[in-house]
């Protein structure tokens, strides 16, 4: 799946772009960035509803390419400026957490820790 993708199944507004055709291979929802640093591995998506720079310095330890704020929340211009630093693109999604990851898994993103 491509970050152009994501941003048609969720809906996406893109508030920092990039290589849209990146592609997607995983991804992680949490709010909790200790969680994304202490489980997540090899991931290229995180969905959170956290809107702090954090984020972004936890996506780039964790060469996430892409980062989808939910529930429409609103990013600030430091935010989005340290991820055009980072070369991270960033969406913006109206749907809550739990619906945006169910639409990307019923899309086809899996995450890591699927039983086989």
């Amino acid at each position: 799946m491509t970050v152009n993708e994501v941003v048609r199944i969720l809906n996406a507004t893109v508030l920092v772009e990039g290589d849209m055709e990146t592609e997607i291979k995983t991804a992680c929802g949490s709010d909790m960035m200790s969680d994304v640093l202490a489980f997540v591995k090899d991931q290229a998506l995180l969905l959170t509803g956290l809107c702090n720079p954090q984020v972004i310095r936890t996506a780039e330890m964790m060469d996430m390419r892409c980062v989808v704020f939910v529930r429409g929340k609103d990013i600030d211009e430091s935010i989005k400026n340290l991820a055009r630093t980072r070369d991270i693109i960033v969406l913006k999604t109206g749907y809550r957490m739990f619906t945006a990851c169910g639409l990307l898994f019923a899309g086809g993103l899996r995450g890591e820790c699927e039983e086989k």
